[in-house]
């Protein structure tokens, strides 16, 4: 009797159906199955089997979609090139079509030579068959259009010229005569006559005539006073216009508001409102006023806010000298003309504030940098050109305002019919303002950063 007899003879049902599973599973012919078969062939090593197949043709598949990937590839790289290549011909093509029109142009235009110079100058021939030629019209329109298509960089230049143009039509026909005409009078002597003047060449006697002994003795005396005057007041313009536009900069509840508060003394202090300023009651008795600082001259005992003495005690434990009290005293008396002299440079450095990436401030803030150090690591280097375009627009705006004591007695001297020492002491008062220009220009030189926009 086989194993398989002897195993289904066995008097437990339970084992019987047990066996009779797993014969049925291993095998599906259980009747030609064998001992050996049934013990060397488990359900685990043909699930491992199934499951290496499947592997398997994954595996295939992966490979398969791959090579299906770079076939793609190379299709679009074939089709690239192919483009490249169509490109490259048509170029080819239109140069060959430009030079067979400026060859039949140039031999229009040849005289006749002879054989010697023609065997110098035979060039080869090239056969412009297989090229389609184009009219010379269209050749040379094609060259026009790409000839005026300007480039980013042009068209931006382009816009500043334009933004521009009034302010140079202005100086080329309007104040050019003028500067002109002011130059020939402050180099004549002048004759009036009726209807006119009469201007003779005088060999620069009026520039002589301002600093001669027997000249004007109060031009030098005014100019230097004027200067030391706006030392004074042009650091502290422009340091009050930084300090607010950093106030003013910062994000609190009705931050508008103030701009316009701080902005307003430029708006009332031009034009007709000026003028009404200037005329005024009102105006006349703060100008005449008493109040302010006591300098100890007994101008301002009356109503002075302040003594000089008392600022004299308060910096004389720092071993300061009567220099900086004078020039402290200078700076309160006159927060007036700094206050109502400082709103547009305040809004030129708002400008230079926000241009600022926050990110750098993010920055500076995650490497733990204080308030202090991040203001002159960042804010100040970051913003030192608009402090040098400040500077050299506070100089000119000190050294032409109306009450400035140089340019009042330019205007006196004018008044009384004096045109060509007028005309002079205009001319040298803008060398020195130039001058000034120069040296503030020099020393900001040294300490502006500007920022590489590559």
């Amino acid at each position: 009797m086989s194993f398989t007899e002897n195993r289904f003879e066995s008097s437990d049902v339970k084992t019987r159906k047990k066996h009779k599973v797993v014969l049925t599973t291993d095998s599906p012919n259980s009747s030609e199955l064998s001992a050996s078969s049934v013990v060397h062939v488990a359900p685990s090593e043909k699930a491992f089997k199934v499951q290496e197949q499947k592997e398997k043709e994954r595996e295939e598949k992966r490979l398969a979609e791959l090579a299906e990937q770079k076939r793609k590839e190379a299709e679009e790289k074939a089709a690239v090139r192919a483009a490249i290549a169509a490109q490259r011909a048509e170029r080819l093509e239109r140069e060959a079509q430009e030079a067979q029109a400026r060859a039949a142009a140039q031999a229009a235009s040849a005289e006749p030579v002879s054989d010697d110079a023609q065997a110098v100058q035979k060039a080869p021939e090239i056969d412009y068959s297989t090229y389609k030629a184009k009219p010379l019209e269209e050749v040379q329109a094609q060259r026009k259009k790409r000839r005026f298509k300007l480039s980013l960089t042009q068209k931006k230049a382009l816009s500043g010229w334009i933004f521009v143009l009034p302010f140079v039509i202005g100086i080329l026909f309007i104040y050019a005569p003028i500067v002109y005409n002011s130059i020939v009078i402050s180099l004549s002597d002048i004759e009036l006559v009726q209807g006119g003047m009469n201007l003779t060449w005088n060999n620069f006697a009026n520039y002589k005539w301002l600093f001669a002994a027997d000249g004007d003795p109060y031009f030098s005396i005014t100019i230097v006073d004027g200067i030391k005057d706006l030392l004074l007041q042009i650091p502290a313009i422009v340091i009050f216009a930084l300090f607010m536009a950093i106030i003013l900069n910062q994000k609190m509840t009705g931050r508008a508001a103030f701009r316009a508060i701080f902005f307003l003394p430029v708006i009332l202090s031009t034009g007709i409102i000026d003028a009404i300023d200037t005329n005024s009651a009102f105006m006349n008795a703060i100008a005449n006023s008493q109040g302010g600082v006591d300098d100890n001259t007994g101008a301002a005992e009356s109503g002075g806010i302040i003594s000089a003495m008392d600022i004299e005690q308060l910096l004389g434990g720092i071993k300061i000298g009567t220099g900086l009290v004078d020039y402290v005293v200078g700076l309160v008396n006159d927060i007036f003309n700094i206050v109502s002299r400082s709103g547009v440079q305040m809004l030129i450095f708002l400008s230079g504030l926000q241009s600022i990436s926050p990110s750098i401030y993010e920055s500076c803030e995650v490497e733990g940098a204080s308030a202090w150090e991040t203001f002159w690591k960042i804010t100040l280097p970051m913003i030192s050109p608009m402090i040098l375009v400040n500077a050299i627009y506070t100089v000119i705006d000190a050294f032409t305002a109306a009450d400035n004591r140089v340019m009042i007695y330019i205007e006196k001297t004018y008044s009384h019919l004096a045109y060509a020492h007028s005309s002079a002491m205009s001319w040298v008062y803008v060398g020195v303002v130039l001058l000034f220009i120069l040296l503030v220009a020099l020393i900001m030189k040294t300490v502006v950063f500007y920022q590489k926009r590559d």
